[in-house]
C-alpha cells in the first residue's frame, strides 16, 4: 500500500530538498534540449538518400490501422494526468523528475547513433489542435527506444505501490506497444525493447538518487526479491 502522506510542498522547498529539487528540474531542462536537437538531427537523417528502411516480422505481416488518437490525444492526455498524479503525491516529485530526465537524456543519445528509414505506410499525425502540439514537442520523432511505450513502464515501478495507477500504467503500455506497430511509427524491436530500457532506466535512477527513491516511499519489487519455493 503507498505510504501515508507526511511530506508535503512546504517540505519539499525546504532547505534540505530544495537543492535537490533545482537539480532535479536541471537534469530535465538539460535533457529535453538534448532531447531537442537529437530528434532534429534524427528526422534529418531519416530521409537521406543513403538511409533505408529494413525488414521487420511484425510490421512485414501486421495490418496499417490508423490509431492516431491513441498515439496523440490520448497520450497528451496520459501524459497530463500522470504530471498531476505526481503532483499530488510530492514526496515522489524528486526521484520521478530526475528518472524522467534521464530517459529523456538516454533515449536522445540512443536515437542519435543508428539509423533507418520510416517504414512503409506510417501513418502521419494530421492537421489538429493536438496533432500540432504532438508535432512541435517532437513525440514521433526517432526510433530505439520506443518513448510511447518506455514512459508509463517507467511510471508503473515508479508508483508500483499504487495498485491503480500501476495497473493504468501498464495497460497504456500494452495499449500504446500495439498502437505504434499498427501506425508504423516504430519498428518492434523500439516497442519490444523498451520496458527493459525503462527498467534499466529505474534501477540506474535508483542507484544514483536512493535518498529520493527512499523518499518517494516506492516499493518496487525486485525479482530477486520474490521468496523463492522451499
Amino acid at each position: 500500500m503507498p505510504q501515508k502522506q507526511t511530506f508535503s510542498y512546504k517540505d519539499l522547498f525546504s532547505r534540505p530538498h530544495l537543492v535537490s529539487l533545482v537539480t532535479a528540474l536541471i537534469m530535465l531542462g538539460t535533457a529535453y534540449i538534448a532531447a531537442h536537437f537529437a530528434y532534429i538531427y534524427a528526422a534529418e537523417y531519416s530521409v537521406r538518400p543513403t538511409t533505408r528502411y529494413v525488414g521487420d516480422l511484425f510490421l512485414d505481416n501486421l495490418p496499417i490501422v490508423d490509431l492516431n488518437f491513441l498515439i496523440i490525444e490520448t497520450a497528451l492526455i496520459a501524459f497530463v494526468s500522470s504530471i498531476a498524479y505526481m503532483l499530488y503525491h510530492p514526496r515522489s516529485i524528486l526521484f520521478s523528475l530526475k528518472a524522467l530526465a534521464l530517459f529523456v537524456a538516454i533515449r536522445a543519445i540512443f536515437i542519435s547513433l543508428t539509423h533507418l528509414g520510416v517504414y512503409p505506410g506510417q501513418l502521419y499525425p494530421g492537421d489538429g489542435f493536438f496533432d500540432s502540439i504532438y508535432v512541435f514537442l517532437n513525440l514521433q520523432s526517432g526510433f530505439f527506444f520506443s518513448g510511447h511505450t518506455g514512459l508509463p513502464f517507467l511510471a508503473a515501478m515508479i508508483f508500483w505501490d499504487h495498485r491503480l495507477a500501476r495497473s493504468a500504467f501498464l495497460v497504456l503500455t500494452a495499449v500504446f506497444a500495439v498502437s505504434m506497430l499498427l501506425v508504423r511509427a516504430h519498428y518492434s524491436i523500439d516497442v519490444f525493447a523498451a520496458p527493459f530500457m525503462a527498467y534499466g532506466i529505474f534501477g540506474l535512477t535508483r542507484y544514483l538518487f536512493p535518498r529520493d527513491y527512499a523518499l518517494s516511499g516506492a516499493q518496487f519489487v525486485e525479482p530477486s526479491d520474490i521468496p523463492k519455493p522451499e
